[in-house]
Formats: C-alpha cells, structure tokens, sequence
C-alpha cells in the first residue's frame, strides 16, 4: 500500500512542506487548476440547471498522469490547495479525477505554512467544502454567461476579438463615468486669506480667514480679496478662544488583501498584481539559509482582520523588548470583522514577529524585503499603545472676522514610532516635526505681520491610480480581495483603459464599449447590482442561498436583455454613433463615430454618396476634434513607370510615397526599405525569446512579421499581428488575415485553438 498522497497547488509548497512532514507522505502539486470549462464553448447547459461541462485545461494532462502515479494504490488523499474558493475548486476537481473505490479525500487548510501550522491543519482534516466550490462554481458560470454571450455580440458590432465581463466592465464603467465627471467639471476661481501673527512669545504663526459676521466666508475673486485685505489691515486681532485637547490615536488592523495592495501601490510603488505575487512568495517560503524553506506570511488573499490570540501574544513580547513596556497594552488588541466579511482567515500577519524584517535581508530579494517589512511593521504596530496627540486651536476675532489656527504636536508616539500608513504620512497631525503654536492668551492682542491673499481653482475629481481603483472597488462591494489584481491587469490587457502618469484613462475604445454595454445591459453592469451578485455569492458559501436560485433570478432577465440587444445595439461598423458634427465635404449629414478594422474614425451618414472619413481626437472636454489631413510632401524621387514625381502621402498603415500624376498614374511605393523593421509591441511567441515582432519586407517588396533578434531567432510570419488576446485560448496576440469569401477577419495562431473572428 502506497503511503498517504499530500497534494498542493504550487510545487514551490512541495519543498517547504518535505521539510517538516519528512518522508511520511507523498506530497505533489497540481500547477493551478487542472479542470475548467472548455476553451471553445460556452459549456453551460442553461437548460439543464445550469450544469457546467468541465473538461482537462490544454497542456496538465501531464500533470493529471503524474498525479494519477504519486496516487498509486494509496487508499487516503489529502487535498491542500490554497485555503479558498479557487482551491476549493481544485480540490474537487482533483478529487474527481483521482476518485476510486475505497478511496477516502480529506482537506486541508494550510493558512501558514509553519512547522506548528502545518502540523497542526495534518492532524485536523476536515470534509471537502462542497458550499464553497459551488459558491466559486456559480461565479464562474456568471462570468461565463456574460462573457460568452457578450462578447460574440460586440464582435458583431463593434470589432473582433473584443470581450466584456462581469466585473471588469464595472471597473471599466467606473473609469469611464470618473473621466466623464472630470470632463464635466468647470473650474471655479476662489480665494483664500492668511495672516501671519505674532504673540507676546515666539514663534510667529499663521492663521486662516474661515468666517464674516458669524458665517463662512466666500471669497470669489481678486477685487474682493483685495478689500477684504484693506478691511483686516485696519483691525486688531484678539485671541477670543484657545482650545487644548489631547486625542488618542489607534493603530490601524493588520492588512487584508486590499488594504495590503493600496498599501504597497502608494508606498512601495508595486503594481497590485506584483503585490500579490511577492505576497505568494513569501507565504509559500522562503531559504532562511541552511536549514530549508520557511513561510513568512499567513495567507495572503482573506478579507478578515481577525489574528490568532497566540500570534497576539508574540508581538507583546516582542513590543517590551524592543520598545519598552510603554508601547506594549496590558492585554493584545483585536479587532472586530464587519458582518458581510468571511472569517475563514486571519489578517495577513508575519508567521512569526520574531523572524524580524533585520533576520530576513540577507536571504530576501530586495521586492521581497520590502513587502515583508511592510506586513511585520503593520501587524507589530497594530498591538502597540495608541499615540497621544496635544492639539491646540485658537480663535481669533478681527472687528467682523474670524480667524483660526491650529497646531499639534505627538505628546506620546506609541504605534507611530514603528509605522505610519501612507495616509498618516500625508496628515500633518501624524508628523511628529510639527511644530506647536506658541503659548497664548485669552483676550491677548497680536501684531500683524502680514495679510496673504491667496488665488486658487476648485478641482475636478481625481482619476482612479490602482490604490485608489482598489480602495473603490472594496468600498463599493464590487469583487473580492482575491480578484482585485486580476480586475486591474484584465481591463489595462484588453486596451480598454490606459495607465497615463500613474492614473487610469479610460481609451477611445473603452469609451465605445462601455457606452453601448452599459446601454444595452443596463442591471448586469450597474455597481449595486454587481455588489449583490458578490452577496449572493457569499450566501451560497454560507448555504444561506442556493446556486440554482441565484444563477436563475440573473440569467431571465439577462437572457431578454440578450435578445433585445442582438438587433437594438448600435452596430458600430455600420452605422456607428452620431456626433453633432457637420459633415465638412457634403456640409448636409452629420458625422458618426465608426469602428474599422483598424480602429475608431469620423464617417459621414451619407455614406456611399458621400465618402468622407477621418481620423479624430478629443480635447480635455470630451469634445471630437476632426483631425487635419496631413499635408503632402514634395521628394527627390521619381516615379518609375511615369517619371513623374513622387509625393508623400498618408495612408490608414502609414506615410507612403504615391505618384504625383495620379489618378492616371497609380504607382506607389512603401517608404520602408528591404529589411528595414518596424515595431510591433508584440512578443516574440518563441519559448525562451525574449525578442519582439517587427515589421519587415522581404527582397522582393512583400512586408513579413519577424523576431528582432533574427538570426539567434527565425520565427517569421507573413500575417499581420494584432496586440489583442485570443477570447478562447489567451494567445498573447492575434493575427489579421483576409479572404475573398470571409473578407478581413482576426485568428489565433495556435493550431489547438482554431479561433476566427466572426464580423
């Protein structure tokens, strides 16, 4: 009889669990997700309850034989994927794979991996969680309902190879409608006033105009600044009030998986996605030097702030040895979880506070240091004293005026001494060089140094940066901690939005889909829906709702909304969306926004009569600006069937030069020399390349697509590449081809895919 078989989901686990489990199980990994729904079809039975056709994802057929052999005759499987829905889902499929007669599966949850941990969850299997898998299997067929059935109808209208989905176009929607605020958004002119005051003791200080005759204060513009500037000269300025108070500051919880990315992305300046993967790093293990792989980190994708009272305990210790008895309470800090939050995991917490970020440098990458750091500082902080802040404010009465100013200063810093969040950072009551407001008076009259007017414009509201998207996502119910990086990655991948200076712009292309998605399918892409939908994905974990109820009350609806759209959505290839723009040619029809297969451009509705295209922009209120023809340019050459001149011209794939004698003469010829390359943006497919695909021309004039590293890489291709992702296989990029039957349509290179674009 075989020994037990331990099966994870990472092979980096197998090492750090043989360290401690020794030779008593065979231990193996799944690489992921072994079983999915197909790549090529829907694979809903809708008919049928829903019923999910799951079949063996391309390439882990070799992993299932593996696992089939590390099985052997062995009659008891423990399952350990990562401890939540997705690993439930593994386990499973796993289980279902490897199910035979007498065969007993057991889970197990490693929420660390730590020689007590894993000890710990060995001698405490529990049953497989078939609430949980159905809860991730009903996210799944949503996403697939809408993804499936979506797509193949802005294929139609709008351009091959697009996609919408469940969560990701709500994101999407969300930049859309923050950038249409902004576009919205008029500037209005205010001004402030500050003076700057001296006591009977030092320093000077300054204080704000806040209030006139008992109400706030309005200043819109410069001739009023002014006056009231004159007005304040003239009085005397007294302390009518002083208030000192001391205010307790806490720490804040250990992080979540949000918390934890908006973290890093402000202070570390990590992606979220490379949040996450340092994350998995760290809780899967590390070489600590000789004595093996260690888990430095609790699991790193829960919503909880709930910590363990042992884990409690160590940090104590630790704060009174390190800091003092002053910055340790007498009894741990925990914190309570909101009601809609799954306890199944504790805070993201360091394993162990006693491996302290000083014990681990030598060993961790410099990523991994630093996000290390980030969660022992958090969590160490969390359990120390609360800082003590004196602050102070004063009233000041000028005739009808009112003035105030504030001051603080940390009278004690506790927690702070270890961490400050990005945002205690920014607030100046948190800085500890804050300087205090010099000792005053009540009814005390200061000397006027200086009146400051001061111009200023409201401002719109902010683009989405990753931190703040992250933040909004969490706040509104929209996803959960384990999908907010893939949301994040998705929406840039797919060229619906762009990443300008740190802040998501929403591309002329998420504009378009956005618009008519949220047009045609009004519920499916609204925040509070999609945060329900989350909720009831919730309730199915916690039996509290069942899958077939859920899946039904989404998909009638959604089905009418389907069928309406399929002939009510606007076809962007065929008549496009009206502007308010004239036609500059015909100067009778109006413009529409159209979609080609080279993008986005202005057309004229009178279409055939009237042929007029072109290329467009938008300015910063969202208003089309018709782009100017570029001119043509005079050259040296000469045309070698005519021997007229040849002209450079701009063509919808860029400058060429054309015969100056046309239409009689129709020579033209590309600008491109034989050999010369021109970028792509895409990778090199090749394994192990770390090429790009340029443009090239063969010696006898044809363009052909090659790697750049060429001649150490000789992958070459003749049909255009497209930097989109194939919707069935996830091939990095397409390629445009064309045939008299089909007419120009996008395809995927792999031969196990097969995908065509359907126009």
């Amino acid at each position: 009889m075989s020994k037990p078989l331990l099966i994870v989901e990472s092979p980096t686990k197998v090492k750090t669990l043989k360290k401690y489990l020794g030779e008593q199980y065979a231990i193996a990994a799944t690489v992921g997700h072994i079983r999915d729904l197909p790549e090529k079809e829907m694979g809903i039975d809708v008919e049928d309850g829903f019923k999910a056709k799951y079949s063996t994802i391309p390439g882990k057929q070799k992993v299932i034989t593996a696992l089939k052999q590390a099985a052997g005759d062995t009659d008891l499987v423990y399952l350990a994927p990562d401890p939540d829905r997705e690993g439930e889902a593994i386990a499973w499929h796993t289980a279902e794979i490897l199910k035979k007669k007498g065969r007993i599966f057991q889970r197990v949850l490693f929420h660390e991996l730590t020689r007590n941990a894993i000890l710990k969850a060995m001698e405490s299997p529990i049953e497989l969680d078939r609430n949980k898998f159905e809860a991730q299997q009903a996210r799944r067929i949503l996403d697939r309902l809408v993804g499936y059935q979506i797509s193949p109808l802005l294929w139609r209208k709008v351009k091959g190879g697009l996609s919408a989905g469940r969560v990701q176009s709500v994101a999407v929607r969300m930049i859309c409608e923050r950038e249409r605020a902004i576009q919205a958004f008029e500037t209005e002119e205010y001004w402030s006033i500050t003076a700057s005051l001296e006591g009977s003791a030092p320093p000077v200080f300054s204080a704000k105009l806040i209030k006139n005759q008992g109400k706030k204060i309005k200043i819109p513009d410069e001739s009023n600044a002014m006056r009231i500037r004159d007005e304040l000269s003239l009085q005397a300025f007294v302390i009518e009030a002083i208030v000192n108070k001391t205010t307790k500051r806490n720490p804040l919880p250990p992080f979540i998986t949000s918390k934890l990315q908006q973290e890093a992305i402000r202070k570390l300046r990590f992606s979220a996605k490379k949040t996450m993967s340092v994350a998995q790093e760290l809780y899967e293990g590390i070489e600590l030097g000789s004595g093996g792989p260690v888990g430095l980190i609790t699991y790193m994708r829960t919503d909880s702030i709930r910590i363990s009272a042992e884990a409690a305990g160590e940090a104590l210790t630790l704060i009174q040895e390190r800091f003092g008895k002053d910055y340790a309470p007498s009894k741990p800090r925990f914190f309570k979880n909101s009601k809609k939050v799954q306890d199944a995991h504790e805070a993201i917490r360091p394993a162990s506070v006693f491996v302290t970020p000083e014990k681990t440098a030598p060993y961790l990458s410099k990523d991994q240091q630093a996000l290390y750091t980030l969660i022992w500082k958090r969590f160490v902080a969390s359990q120390m004293t609360e800082a003590l802040i004196d602050g102070c404010s004063i009233t000041i009465q000028a005739g009808t005026y009112q003035l105030t100013a504030t001051g603080s200063v940390v009278k004690f810093p506790g927690f702070m001494a270890l961490y400050l969040s990005a945002d205690d950072e920014m607030d100046s009551e948190s800085n500890p060089a804050k300087t205090r407001l010099p000792e005053l008076s009540k009814g005390e009259t200061l000397i006027l140094k200086q009146l400051e007017p001061k111009q200023h414009f409201t401002q719109p509201p902010p683009r989405f940066s990753e931190a703040s998207l992250v933040k909004a996502l969490e706040e509104n119910g929209i996803g959960r901690p384990s999908t907010y990086a893939a949301i994040l990655t998705t929406i840039r991948g797919k060229a619906y939005v762009e990443m300008v200076k740190g802040f998501f712009i929403p591309s002329e292309l998420g504009f378009i889909v956005n618009d008519l998605i949220v047009a045609s399918f009004p519920e499916v892409f609204d925040i509070e829906f999609t945060a329900r939908m989350e909720d009831h994905l919730d309730q199915i974990e916690t039996a509290e709702a069942a899958p077939l109820e859920v899946l039904t009350g989404f998909y009638e609806p959604f089905k009418q909304r389907l069928e309406t759209a399929s002939t009510q959505m606007i076809s962007m290839k065929g008549v496009g969306s009206i502007t308010d723009l004239d036609c500059p040619l015909c100067k009778t029809r109006k413009l529409h926004v159209k979609m080609g297969k080279n993008g986005h451009f202005l057309a004229c509705s009178g279409y055939p009569e009237c042929k007029f295209t072109s290329n467009y922009s938008r300015d910063e209120k969202g208003r089309i600006l018709v782009a100017e023809p570029p001119p043509e340019a005079a050259t040296d050459q000469v045309c070698g069937k005519c021997g007229l001149p040849m002209i450079m011209r701009q063509g919808k794939f860029g400058p060429f030069l054309a015969c100056s004698g046309y239409p009689g003469c129709k020579n033209t010829q590309s600008v491109t020399p034989a050999g010369s390359p021109q970028e792509t943006g895409i990778s090199c497919p090749e394994a192990g390349c770390t090429g790009m695909l340029v443009q090239k021309m063969s010696k006898r004039g044809k363009v052909f697509y090659g790697c750049n590293r060429y001649p150490d890489c000789s992958f070459a291709i003749w049909d255009k590449p497209i930097n989109q992702e194939c919707p069935l296989c996830h091939a990095k990029f397409m390629v445009e081809k064309t045939s008299k039957k089909e007419g120009t349509f996008l395809a995927c290179l792999s031969p196990d895919c097969g995908y065509k674009s359907k126009d």
